[in-house]
C-alpha cells in the first residue's frame, strides 16, 4: 500500500480563512490545528497498512473517509498543534459527526454543554462557562447575539451554537492554552469554526442530503419536520478560480414540559423575616414539623407551576466562497456567511403563589434543612387566585459576515496575509407583542395549596373554596400581563495583517508576527409594557371580575392533562397531583382584552418602546510576535515557541436611562415604579492594556510519543451588562424596598495565568492515548458592591400617613383590598386603576443598587484530562473514551444564609464521554454517551445547581451504492430528564421532561 500523504494547502502561520481544510473524498490529510490560526506541519506518524475499507483513488493514494477519516484528522490536529489543542473534523464533505455543533463539541475532552429547548447551545470548557470562551470563524472574531431571559436588556458575550447548522462546517478546533498568534478573549478556550474552501481540494465535488426529523417530546401529534442541505465546490481555469456554495434549511418542532419552583432567600432558623417560618411562641409554629434549628439554613417556596412548552424552530444557513489564484504565490478569497435562527415557544401553565400567612410545613434535619411539604390555607375573603397563564416567546437571531483575504508568498521565505471582515449579529422579536410575553388569567377562591417535595417532581396540589370548580371555564378571569421587547445587535469590523518568516537555521525555525484592529459596536435595548391588574383586568370587585370573565368565551379554553406531560418522572403518579388545567390561545385573548380594556393601547400593537437602551463601543489594537524554534534534545526532536501579544482596548459606554415619576402598590407585597416615558443618555469611558506572554515546549522522547508543557496568560472581557453606563431600577419592588443596577465601563478583563502539561502516544494514524494536567489562576473577578439609599425621590405607598391611618381604622389583619378602599375613600386621587399611588408624604423607598467592580478575589481551577482513541485493527470497530476532572478552590458553602455574600466559581464539574463505533464496507454505526456531573450554575446570595446528566445518542448509515447513503440518527435515546435545585436537593428549581429525537434520510455525494 502506498503511504497516506499529508496534503498541506498552506505553509505559513496565518489566522485567515484561506487555509481551511476538510476531510474530503480523495484525500487523507494531516494538518495542524492552526491552519487558520497558526502553524501547519506534516504528520509525524508513519501510516499504517490500509484496511479493506480503504480504497485507492486514481492517483494511487489511500482514501480514508467516514468516521475513521474524521478521527484521523482530529488526531493529526491534536498531534501537530502547538500547545493544547483538540478538534472535531467532518467525516466527509457536508457531513459532520453531529447535526448540532455544540453536541459535537461535547465529545472533546474537557468540553461540556448547556442545552436550550432540548438542543445543545452553549459550551463550557474546563469548567469555565460560555461567557469565558471566545468563538472565531476561520480566525475572525464572531459577533454574538443572545436575546437573554426577556426580563432585562441582553448583555452576554456567550456564543449560541444553536444558530449554526453543522452541514457547512469543516472542523471545530478548541485551543485550550494561550498563544500569541491566537485571538484573545477566552480564558476557558478559543474555539475556531473552520468552513470549507474550494481550493481545499481542486475539482468538482459536493453533497446533497435530505432528512425527516421526529421529536417524540411533542405534545399531541408527533409531526415529522424537514431538513435539507447541499454543498457544491468546483475549480476551473486550470484550477486558478474556485467557487463553493452551501445551504441548509432545517425545521423542528418539540416540547419541553417543566415543573418550576421559586424560592425565598436562604434563612437561618433564628431569622424572622417576611416569608420565614414562624418563630416559637407564634401560634403558627405549632404547624411546623421538625422546625430547622437556629443555626440551620432553610428556604421556603414562593411559587410553583407546571409549564407546558411547545417549540418551533426554523434555521437557515448559507455560505458563498470565491477564490482566485492569479499567480502561484498569490491567493485571493472573498466569502459571505449567513445564518438565521427563528424560535417560537408557546407556554401554558398552572401556578400557585404563597403569602406565607397560615402555613404548615415539615422539614428534614439540618444543617441544610429541606422541605418535605409546604402548605398554606386561605379564607374565602382572601379570594386567593389559582393562576392559569399563557406565554409567547418569539425571536429571530441573524448573523451575517462578509470577509476578504489576500495571501502572498513573498520571496525569501516570507508569507504575508491581509484579512478583513464586516460581521453583524442581531436578535429581535418577530411579532407585534415582543420576544417574551406573558398573559395571566385566574380562578379566585383557593382554600389551600401544597407542594410536596418527596419525589423528583414537585407535586403541586390545591383545593378550592366550596362552590368553586377550577375546571369551570366561566369562572376564569383575565388578570395581569406583560409584553417585553428586547433587542441586541453586535457589529464587528476587523482587520488583520499577519506574516510568517521561514528560517533555514538550525535553531530558529520561523517567526510569526501580526497586527489586529477590532472595532466592536454593541447595542442592547429593552422595554416592557406591564399591566399589574393581578386582581382582575378592569378591577377586582366581584362584579368587575364577572364582567371580565364573561368577555372570554368558554370554548376558547382547552383542557391540558398534567400527568401525561411528565411520564416517567418520579412523583407524577401521586394521587394528590393536580390533574388538569386550562390553556388558551395567547393572541386571541390579547385581542379581546386590548379591544375592551386597552391593555396595549387599543390598537393591537403591544410592542413597547425601549426604556433601556445601551450602546457600547470597544476598539482593540493587538500586535504580536511569536518565535518558533526547533532543536534536538538528547537526539530527540523538540520545539520551543515563545510569543508576546499586546492588547490595548478603549471602551465607550452610553445608556438611555428612563426617568421615574412615582410608585404604585398593586397588592399586599407588590409595588411598581411608574415612568414618565422620558429618558436621557449618560456616557462613560474606560480602557485597559494587557501584555499576554506564552511559551510552548514539546519533545518526542521516543517515536510517536509527545510530551508538552505550556505557560500562557489569557483574558476574557467583562459582559456587556456590566460595562453599561447609567442607573436603572427594577420596575417591581417589595414592601421592604427595591433593587437597581449601575454599570462600570472601567472594568478590566478577567485574567488567567495558565499551566498545561500533557503526554500523548500516537500508536496508529487513528489511535492515541493522552493524559493532561491544567491549572488556571484567575484574577480580576467581577464582584458586586451594593449601595443602599433612595433614588429619584420615589416613595413607598405602604409606609406613610395614609397607610398608617388605614391600619389604625381597620386593624392589623386588614387585607390589601380593605386598605386600598379605605385610602380611596378618605384620600381622593390616591387610588387609580385599583392601585395605591405613592405621595411625597410617604417614606422614601430604599433601593439596593448593585454596581460591578474588579475584586481582589482570585480563584484556582485545576484538573486532569484523560483520553483514549483506539481503532481495533482491521475489524472496523473503534472507541473514544475521555474523562475530565475539574477542581476549584472557590466552592459554594450551602451552610451559609443569603445574608452572607459568597464568591464561588460557576460551572465546575467532572465530565466523561464514551463512544463505540463501527466503520467498514460502507456501513457505519456509532453510539455515544455523554455525562456531566452536578455543577453550580448560578451563585450570589443563593446557589443554583444543575444536577448530573447523561445522554445516549446513536447514528447508523449504509452506503449501498457509491456516493449514495441512507442514514438514521437518535438523540437522547433513553429520554433522560434534567433537574436543578438550590441548597438542598429538595429545594428543586426545575424538572424538565425530555424525550428522544429521531431522524432519517439520504445523502448523495459526488
Amino acid at each position: 500500500m502506498r503511504r497516506v500523504r499529508a496534503r498541506l494547502l498552506s505553509q505559513f502561520a496565518i489566522g485567515v480563512s484561506t487555509a481551511a481544510l476538510v476531510a474530503l473524498p480523495g484525500t487523507a490529510a494531516a494538518q495542524d490545528a492552526a491552519a487558520t490560526l497558526g502553524n501547519t506541519g506534516p504528520s509525524q506518524i508513519e501510516p499504517q497498512a490500509a484496511t479493506p475499507t480503504d480504497t485507492p483513488d486514481t492517483t494511487g493514494d489511500i482514501v480514508v473517509t467516514g468516521i475513521r477519516a474524521s478521527l484521523r484528522a482530529s488526531a493529526d490536529i491534536k498531534r501537530d498543534g502547538q500547545g493544547i489543542v483538540d478538534a472535531i473534523s467532518a467525516e466527509d464533505i457536508g457531513k459532520f459527526p453531529d447535526t448540532n455543533l455544540a453536541e459535537s463539541l461535547q465529545r472533546i475532552t474537557g468540553v461540556s454543554i448547556d442545552r436550550s429547548n432540548g438542543e445543545g447551545s452553549f459550551v463550557t470548557v474546563r469548567g469555565l462557562g460560555p461567557e469565558y470562551n471566545l468563538v472565531v470563524l476561520n480566525g475572525r472574531q464572531l459577533p454574538t447575539a443572545v436575546i437573554g431571559d426577556g426580563n432585562s436588556a441582553p448583555g452576554s458575550r456567550a456564543f449560541d451554537f444553536a444558530n449554526l447548522a453543522s452541514e457547512g462546517i469543516a472542523a471545530l478546533e478548541v485551543y485550550k492554552s494561550g498563544r500569541a498568534s491566537v485571538p484573545s478573549g477566552g480564558i476557558g478556550a478559543t474555539i475556531n469554526i473552520r468552513t470549507p474552501r474550494p481550493f481545499d481540494k481542486v475539482g468538482t465535488r459536493g453533497s446533497v442530503a435530505a432528512r425527516g426529523v421526529i421529536d417524540t417530546s411533542q405534545n399531541g401529534k408527533n409531526d415529522i419536520t424537514p431538513e435539507v442541505s447541499g454543498i457544491f465546490s468546483t475549480t476551473f481555469a486550470d484550477d486558478r478560480i474556485g467557487i463553493l456554495a452551501n445551504g441548509v434549511y432545517q425545521k423542528r418542532r418539540a416540547s419541553v414540559n417543566q415543573a418550576n419552583v421559586g424560592w425565598r432567600d436562604g434563612y437561618l432558623g433564628s431569622e424572622n423575616n417576611w416569608g420565614s417560618l414562624a418563630q416559637p411562641g407564634d401560634p403558627r409554629a405549632a404547624n411546623i414539623t421538625n422546625r430547622p434549628s437556629a443555626t440551620s439554613v432553610y428556604e421556603v417556596p414562593q411559587n410553583a407551576s407546571y409549564d407546558v412548552n411547545d417549540i418551533s424552530r426554523e434555521r437557515i444557513n448559507g455560505q458563498l466562497v470565491l477564490q482566485a489564484k492569479p499567480t502561484d504565490t498569490l491567493v485571493a478569497t472573498i466569502d459571505y456567511t449567513y445564518s438565521r435562527n427563528e424560535v417560537k415557544t408557546r407556554n401554558a401553565n398552572v401556578g400557585i403563589w404563597f403569602n406565607h400567612n397560615d402555613t404548615s410545613s415539615s422539614w428534614t434535619d439540618g444543617p441544610v434543612a429541606g422541605p418535605r411539604f409546604y402548605t398554606e390555607r386561605f379564607t374565602a375573603a382572601e379570594a386567593k387566585d389559582l393562576s392559569y397563564s399563557s406565554a409567547l416567546t418569539a425571536y429571530r437571531t441573524e448573523n451575517k459576515s462578509l470577509g476578504a483575504n489576500l495571501a502572498w508568498e513573498a520571496p525569501g521565505g516570507v508569507t504575508v496575509a491581509l484579512d478583513a471582515h464586516h460581521s453583524t449579529a442581531e436578535s429581535k422579536p418577530t411579532n407585534k407583542y415582543g420576544n417574551s410575553n406573558s398573559l395571566g388569567t385566574a380562578i379566585f377562591g383557593v382554600a389551600n395549596q401544597t407542594i410536596n417535595f418527596d419525589n423528583d417532581l414537585p407535586v403541586i396540589s390545591y383545593q378550592m373554596q366550596p362552590g368553586i370548580d377550577p375546571l369551570n371555564a366561566s369562572l376564569i378571569v383575565p388578570t395581569g400581563n406583560a409584553f417585553r421587547n428586547s433587542y441586541f445587535r453586535d457589529r464587528i469590523n476587523q482587520a488583520q495583517l499577519k506574516g510568517h518568516y521561514d528560517h533555514s537555521g538550525s535553531f530558529l525555525d520561523s517567526i510569526d508576527f501580526g497586527f489586529t484592529f477590532t472595532d466592536n459596536k454593541v447595542r442592547s435595548a429593552y422595554g416592557v409594557l406591564q399591566n399589574d391588574t393581578w386582581g382582575g383586568t378592569g378591577g377586582d370587585s366581584a362584579a368587575q371580575r364577572a364582567a371580565a370573565a364573561a368577555l372570554l368565551p368558554d370554548d376558547i379554553f382547552k383542557l391540558i392533562d398534567i400527568p401525561s406531560k411528565f411520564k416517567g418522572v418520579g412523583g407524577v403518579g401521586s394521587a394528590d397531583i393536580a390533574k388538569q388545567f386550562y390553556g388558551y390561545n395567547f393572541e386571541q385573548v390579547v385581542g379581546l382584552l386590548d379591544s375592551t380594556y386597552g391593555i396595549c393601547g387599543g390598537d393591537g400593537n403591544c410592542l413597547t418602546p425601549y426604556t433601556t437602551d445601551r450602546r457600547i463601543r470597544e476598539k482593540t489594537v493587538a500586535p504580536y510576535l511569536q518565535i518558533n524554534n526547533k532543536f534536538d534534545l538528547f537526539s530527540n526532536p523538540a520545539h520551543l515557541i515563545a510569543g508576546l501579544r499586546y492588547e490595548n482596548t478603549t471602551v465607550k459606554s452610553s445608556a438611555l436611562v428612563p426617568i421615574p415619576t412615582g410608585t404604585r402598590q398593586n397588592s399586599q407585597n407588590e409595588f411598581n415604579i411608574v415612568y414618565s416615558g422620558n429618558s436621557a443618555f449618560t456616557t462613560f469611558s474606560g480602557g485597559y492594556d494587557e501584555w499576554l506572554p506564552s511559551v510552548d515546549f514539546d519533545v518526542q522522547p521516543i517515536r510517536n510519543v509527545k510530551l508538552r508543557a505550556s505557560y500562557s496568560h489569557t483574558i476574557t472581557r467583562a459582559d456587556y451588562g456590566s460595562l453599561q453606563g447609567g442607573l436603572t431600577l427594577d420596575q417591581l419592588f417589595r414592601v421592604g424596598g427595591g433593587t437597581g443596577a449601575q454599570g462600570n465601563p472601567n472594568l478590566v478583563p478577567y485574567k488567567s495565568k495558565n499551566i498545561d502539561l500533557s503526554a500523548e502516544w500516537y500508536y496508529t494514524p487513528e489511535s492515541y492515548m493522552s493524559v493532561g494536567y491544567f491549572r488556571k489562576q484567575v484574577s480580576n473577578y467581577i464582584g458586586v458592591t451594593q449601595l443602599n439609599g433612595p433614588a429619584f425621590n420615589l416613595t413607598n405607598p405602604a409606609n406613610g400617613p395614609r397607610y398608617q391611618a388605614a391600619i389604625a381604622a381597620l386593624g392589623a389583619n386588614a387585607t390589601f383590598a380593605d386598605i386600598r378602599n379605605y385610602i380611596g375613600a378618605n384620600y381622593p386621587g390616591s387610588v387609580v386603576n385599583g392601585t395605591i399611588l405613592g405621595t411625597a408624604a410617604d417614606a422614601p423607598v430604599n433601593f439596593v443598587i448593585s454596581t460591578p467592580f474588579n475584586s481582589d478575589q482570585t480563584a484556582t481551577i485545576n484538573g486532569f484530562e484523560f483520553a483514549i482513541q483506539h481503532s481495533f485493527w482491521q475489524t472496523g470497530f473503534g472507541t473514544q473514551l475521555n474523562y475530565t476532572i475539574v477542581n476549584g478552590n472557590r466552592n459554594y458553602n450551602n451552610l451559609l444564609p443569603a445574608s452572607t455574600s459568597q464568591f464561588a466559581i460557576n460551572g465546575l464539574s467532572d465530565s466523561a464521554n464514551a463512544t463505540l463505533y463501527y466503520d467498514k464496507n460502507g456501513f457505519q454505526a456509532r453510539a455515544s454517551y455523554n455525562w456531566r456531573a452536578q455543577f453550580l450554575s448560578g451563585g450570589g446570595i443563593n446557589p443554583y445547581y444543575t444536577e448530573g446528566y447523561g445522554q445516549l445518542d446513536g447514528t447508523i448509515s449504509w452506503q449501498f451504492v457509491p456516493g449514495l447513503t441512507v442514514f438514521a440518527e437518535a438523540i437522547n435515546l433513553t429520554g433522560a430528564d434534567r433537574r436543578g435545585h438550590r441548597r438542598s436537593d429538595r429545594n428543586v428549581t426545575f424538572v424538565a421532561k425530555q424525550d428522544a429525537r429521531y431522524s432519517g434520510g439520504v445523502r448523495f455525494n459526488f
